[in-house]
């Protein structure tokens, strides 16, 4: 993992996070910024490049898969009990006794999915970070010495 993809994947962990709080941003805030954040996490898995399940390890394929179930369960329950993403392209949904518990519960999922991948990950991006750190302690990637 390199520094710079450690630094967006904690990019798309605050995207997610403010995202998934919709008393800190407001409902019609909370909505667009989540159809940002499913585009985000969207790029991110796309950066990921080494396929759902990494180097083959059932675990981790077992986890990728419930994230991406998660999260798509999340956006599109999300859209459909949209109260201005939605009604701001002319489209109204029906079935709101549905999609709102579906959208709570696919919420709490992918929150909870999340959690273990950022713990399971977590190591290799703080690897990456201090090496980096430790590098420059050492002088040997200032860009002042060049």
């Amino acid at each position: 993992m390199k520094r710079n993809r450690a630094l967006f994947d904690a990019v798309v962990l605050v995207v997610y996070l403010v995202a998934a709080n919709p008393a800190l941003t407001g409902v019609p805030v909370h909505e667009f910024i989540g159809l940002g954040a499913f585009v985000v996490m969207g790029v991110h898995i796309v950066a990921s490049g080494d396929g759902l399940a990494g180097r083959g390890r059932a675990g981790r394929l077992a986890l990728n898969i419930v994230l991406l179930v998660a999260l798509a369960a999340c956006v599109v329950s999300g859209v459909m009990v949209s109260g201005a993403a939605l009604p701001s392209l002319g489209l109204y949904a029906t079935g709101y006794s549905f999609w709102d518990p579906l959208h709570a519960v696919a919420a709490k999922l992918l929150l909870a999915a999340l959690i273990v991948h950022v713990v399971v990950r977590a190591p290799a991006a703080l690897a990456v970070l201090r090496q980096r750190g430790s590098r420059r302690a050492a002088g040997g990637d200032c860009p002042m010495d060049n």
